[in-house]
């Protein structure tokens, strides 16, 4: 009998801490996975999607560390590279830059519309940087405990048009959960790539949030 209870108690206590690591970090992904890691993340992947997920985490460790002359040499050389700062994708608001242009977002301090804010409506007004702190690094996605590989982790009430808009885009989505008013607080950055002589381009930063 005792030796009973220690076996149900081990096995518990496995349950328990195996349920803790699957909270913990989850890989989204339609396929089949993959052991990998990124910046201390363990998670999953399926082996078509490896380079995509590789090639994403190098984009956010620029982004990140606000090397615009690093992120600039992933921009796609045809179409560039959309901001949009919610889900929904207005390429008639949006802004489009160059790599050229990336490249001195650190020195440009030119004031942009990104399009309008959420809610209140009005124009977001920003020059590069203050809009890559307010829309882009708005949360510590190098170590986003959620990440989708082509699936989208979590939506607000906004219209979400990624496929519509980009119907070759291949995106990692990576989502940190709020911890404010019921989780409302949460964030997500996607970043998109399409295909250009064979190699995966960036071609669209996306920031995703509760909208009403």
């Amino acid at each position: 009998m005792k030796k009973l209870l220690t076996c149900a108690l081990l096995l518990l206590i496995g349950l328990v801490a195996g349920a803790a690591i699957m909270y913990t970090i989850h890989y989204l992904t339609d396929t089949s996975p993959l052991e990998c890691a990124h910046e201390g993340n363990t998670a999953t992947a399926d082996t078509d999607n490896a380079e995509l997920t590789a090639l994403a985490f190098e984009v956010l460790g620029y982004i990140r560390d606000g090397d615009y002359q690093g992120l600039s040499r992933f921009a796609h050389p045809e179409f560039g590279v959309v901001f949009t700062p919610y889900a929904t994708i207005l390429l008639n608001a949006n802004r489009f830059f160059t790599a050229e242009q990336i490249a001195d977002f650190d020195s440009d301090t030119t004031i942009y519309i990104w399009g309008a804010w959420d809610g209140i409506g009005g124009p977001i007004e920003k020059t590069p940087e203050d809009y890559f702190a307010r829309f882009v690094y708005s949360r510590d996605f190098v170590n986003a405990p959620i990440i989708g590989i082509n699936h989208i982790i979590r939506s607000g009430n906004a219209l979400e048009n990624i496929r519509e808009i980009f119907p070759d885009v291949q995106f990692v989505d990576f989502f940190c959960p709020g911890e404010l008013n019921d989780g409302m607080d949460w964030r997500s950055l996607r970043l998109g790539f399409e295909k250009y002589e064979g190699e995966l381009k960036l071609t669209l930063i996306l920031s995703s949030e509760w909208t009403v």
